[in-house]
């Protein structure tokens, strides 16, 4: 099945340019357009897409509170009791580490990408995050966790429920390593890293591996 997609951006000109750029890739569709974040959170809710590029700055609401809102618990309650698939959120900035971008990312964003990336690189951005993965570099998404520090809260019971193997496998998953990776450090297969991936995200309550390199941030594990 295609891969769904919400565009959303303030400037009809983009929209239809992304929109068209979008329309032509094999195993894609856009679904619906935005012109701000209001009507943004309506859409994803009614539209339930796979990927919506969210412009970050927009009259009405921004694509940060936007963000937010479409991962409200009573919003993903909501689309999941329907029977739909999870969202995947990349918004958009015209700023290399945006620090607005970073709140995205900490309220469920996948990434971001620059206005001015390229078309091949727009689409691989769509596939990866809807494969559950950020559309940054680990050391580009660390960064920008860094550059927008908070003071860190405590650590939740969650995450002392973890094992010591899944704990080693939180901290490699954290610093941005590959599944390959990870299982060549813990002496383990590819198959076992998964397991224990999903295991974390199923005990910490996260939706993806980007959110557990934001958990570990805000909670001072990185």
């Amino acid at each position: 099945m295609n891969i769904r997609v919400l565009l959303v951006d303030d400037q009809d000109l983009f929209r239809e340019g992304v929109k068209v750029i979008v329309d032509a890739q094999d195993g894609m569709e856009v679904v619906g357009t935005a012109g701000d974040g209001l009507e943004a959170v309506r859409l994803v809710d009614e539209l339930t897409p796979d990927v919506v590029l969210m412009d970050i700055r927009m009259p009405e609401m921004d694509g940060v509170e936007a963000t937010r809102q479409v991962f409200a618990p009573d919003r993903v309650a909501r689309r999941t009791a329907a029977g739909a698939g999870p969202v995947r959120v990349v918004v958009l900035t015209t700023f290399n580490l945006d620090d607005r971008a970073a709140t995205a990312i900490r309220h469920g964003a996948s990434g971001f990408l620059l206005k001015d990336t390229t078309p091949v690189q727009l689409a691989d951005a769509i596939r990866t995050v809807h494969a559950g993965n950020a559309v940054l570099a680990p050391d580009d998404l660390t960064a920008l966790m860094a550059g927008s520090f908070v003071a860190p809260v405590p650590t939740p019971p969650a995450y002392l429920q973890l094992t010591d193997k899944e704990r080693e496998v939180f901290a490699a998953v954290a610093r941005g390593l590959s599944n390959t990776e990870i299982a060549a450090l813990v002496f383990a297969g590819e198959s076992t890293v998964k397991t224990h991936v999903g295991a974390i995200l199923r005990k910490l309550t996260l939706r993806d591996r980007v959110q557990i390199v934001v958990y570990a941030h805000e909670h001072g594990l990185a």
